[in-house]
C-alpha cells in the first residue's frame, strides 16, 4: 500500500473512487509544479474538519518553498481558511496579497479537487484541495515560455477544479520515460495548430527531420511528412497529433524515436486545445529493445537446456531398464529423477520473462516424478501440500525443488515402503524465513539417527551448502518421521524481481 493511500484511509476518506482519483493527481503531480514554478500541495479533509497534506512535489527549474517534505502535517494556519474556503465553495481561492512563509514572500493559490464534472444542477463532489505555492523571492520578467506555461498550469488547474482533470481514460501505463514540461512542450489550439513550441520540443522534432518552425503549423501534417512511406503507425497516432486524446504515442524516424503525451484542454467540458509533451527516447527504446533481445535469448538458453536434460533423462531411464542388477538400476533411476526435476525448473523459466519462478507450480510439477515410486510395489502413498512457497529465483529454486524430490522420494521408498500412508509437504512463509516441512506416516527412524545414504548427503549440501538453511530430523510421536527446513528468506528474496 502507498504512502498516499495509507494518509488518506487514516483521514477517513475510504471510498475507493475517490482515492484513485486522488492517485491520478498525484501521479502528474510534477507535470503541475514544472508548469508553475511552484510547490504543489494536496490535502484532504480530515475528521476534525482540518486538513492534512497527503501529496508534496517541488518544481523541478525553480527554487522550492519547503526545505522538508510537509507530507503528513496539517495545513497551517495562514493558509487553513483559503483551504477551507475552496474546499466548501468549490471554486478557486488566490492570497488577497503575499503571503510570508519562513521570511520568504509566497502567493498561494488554493484549488478545490472535484471528482468527475456534476451533471446540470448537481453540487461538485469535492474530494480535497490542491494548492499552488509560488516564491517570489526570485520573481524575474518572466520569458515567452514561462508565461506559456504557467497559462497551461492555469489551464489545468480550472480543469481539476470542474472535474476534467485528471482524465480516467488516458492510460496508466509506466512512468519511466514518459514526458515531461522541461523535455519538451508544444501548445496547441483547437484545431491541433501549433501555437507555441519550446527550444527542446523543436530540438526535437529537428532531430526527426523537420527543419522548420513548429508554431503555425498543423502537428499532424508534420509528422506525417516526417514518417517514411509504407511505415506501420500507431492508429491513435492521429488523435494525440490532433490533441483529441489523452494518450502516448511514439513517433520513429531516421533513427530517432520521440514519445509524445497529448493532455486536451477544456474549459467547462468544452475542448480549447491541448498540450504536447515530447521527449527523445532513443536511447531508452534501444537498451529496451537490447533487454527484450536478452529475455528471449535466456528463455531460448532455459528450453534448451531443458531438452537436453530431458534427453539425459530418457538415456538413464533406457540405461536403467537394459540392466540386470537391482542396484545399478535404483541409481540410474534416482539419477533420472534428479535430473528430471532440474529440467522442470529450466521449463518453467523458459515460459516467462523473469529469472524467477512461482516454486508452487514447480513443486506441483516435481510430485509427479515421485508417482511411479508411490506406485511401487505394495505401496501405497498420498501426497498433500498446504501453504505457498511463493516466488524464487532460479538459483534457489533449482537445489530447493532437487532436495524436496529427494526427500520426499526417501519418505516413499523408505518409510512407507510395502504399505499405505501419507506424505504431507507443508509451506509456512514469513517475511525472516521458508519452512518448509516433509511428514509422512511410515515406520519412522529412530529417534536421534539421520540417514546415511547419497540422498541425505545431497539435501543436506543443498540445504545448508547453498541456500545457507538448516536442516532437522525427527521421529513423530506414534509413527512417522518429520523433516524440518528452514531457510533465511533474505537469501532467498534480493533477487526477485
Amino acid at each position: 500500500m502507498s504512502t498516499l493511500t495509507d494518509l488518506v484511509y487514516a483521514q477517513g476518506l475510504s471510498n475507493e473512487a475517490d482515492v484513485e482519483w486522488l492517485h491520478r493527481l498525484a501521479g502528474d503531480g510534477q507535470l503541475l509544479a514544472d508548469l508553475a514554478s511552484a510547490d504543489i500541495v494536496m490535502w484532504v479533509p480530515t475528521a476534525d474538519t482540518q486538513f492534512t497534506a497527503v501529496a508534496h512535489t517541488r518544481p523541478g527549474g525553480a527554487a522550492t518553498l519547503f526545505y522538508r517534505d510537509i507530507v503528513g502535517e496539517r495545513v497551517r494556519p495562514q493558509w487553513r481558511a483559503q483551504v477551507k474556503s475552496a474546499f466548501t465553495s468549490g471554486q478557486i481561492v488566490d492570497s488577497a496579497s503575499p503571503d510570508w512563509f519562513e521570511e520568504t514572500p509566497t502567493r498561494v493559490r488554493a484549488v478545490p479537487i472535484v471528482r468527475e464534472p456534476p451533471r446540470p444542477g448537481e453540487q461538485p463532489k469535492v474530494i480535497g484541495v490542491l494548492t499552488r505555492h509560488t516564491n517570489l523571492s526570485e520573481a524575474r520578467t518572466p520569458s515567452r515560455q514561462q508565461i506559456t506555461f504557467n497559462e497551461c498550469a492555469d489551464d489545468l488547474f480550472g480543469m481539476i477544479a470542474c472535474g476534467d482533470f485528471p482524465d480516467l481514460s488516458a492510460p496508466t501505463g509506466p512512468r519511466r520515460g514518459a514526458p515531461r514540461a522541461a523535455d519538451g512542450l508544444i501548445r496547441l489550439d483547437v484545431d491541433g495548430m501549433a501555437t507555441f513550441a519550446s527550444p527542446n520540443a523543436l530540438s526535437a522534432f529537428n532531430r526527426l527531420g523537420f527543419d522548420d518552425e513548429l508554431e503555425g503549423e498543423s502537428l499532424v501534417k508534420v509528422v506525417t511528412d516526417i514518417l517514411p512511406e509504407k511505415r506501420q503507425f500507431d492508429e491513435s497516432l492521429p488523435l494525440v497529433l490532433t490533441g483529441r486524446a489523452p494518450w502516448r504515442a511514439d513517433v520513429d524516424a531516421r533513427g530517432v524515436t520521440i514519445s509524445l503525451r497529448t493532455i486536451p484542454l477544456r474549459d467547462h467540458g468544452t475542448r480549447i486545445g491541448a498540450v504536447v509533451l515530447c521527449r527523445d527516447v532513443t536511447e531508452m527504446r534501444h537498451q529496451e529493445q537490447e533487454l527484450i533481445t536478452k529475455d528471449a535469448t535466456i528463455r531460448e538458453i532455459h528450453h534448451r537446456v531443458k531438452n537436453n536434460l530431458q534427453t539425459v533423462a530418457s538415456l538413464l531411464r533406457i540405461q536403467a531398464r537394459r540392466t540386470h542388477s537391482d542396484e545399478a538400476r535404483d541409481a540410474l533411476t534416482q539419477a533420472m529423477r534428479r535430473v528430471s526435476a532440474i529440467a522442470v525448473v529450466h521449463d518453467t523459466l523458459a515460459q516467462g520473462l523473469a529469472q524467477a519462478v512461482d516454486f508452487d507450480d514447480v513443486f506441483q510439477r516435481v510430485l509427479k516424478l515421485v508417482a511411479e515410486v508411490a506406485a511401487g510395489a505394495g505401496t501405497q502413498a498420498k501426497t498433500h501440500t498446504t501453504g505457498r512457497f511463493g516466488t524464487l529465483p532460479s538459483e534457489y529454486a533449482t537445489p530447493l525443488a532437487l532436495a524436496l524430490t529427494e526427500l520426499v522420494t526417501n519418505a516413499v521408498e523408505h518409510g512407507l515402503a510395502g504399505k499405505e500412508g501419507d506424505v504431507e509437504i507443508s509451506a509456512e512463509r514469513t517475511d525472516e524465513k521458508l519452512e518448509v516441512r516433509v511428514r509422512d506416516t511410515g515406520v519412522g527412524l529412530p529417534e536421534g539417527q539421520v540417514g546415511q545414504g547419497l540422498g541425505t548427503q545431497i539435501v543436506r549440501t543443498l540445504i545448508q551448502g547453498e541456500l545457507s538453511g538448516s536442516i532437522d530430523w525427527h521421529t513423530l510421536n506414534g509413527e512417522g518421521t518429520e523433516v524440518t527446513i528452514d531457510i533465511p528468506l533474505r537469501y532467498l528474496e534480493r533477487d526477485v524481481v
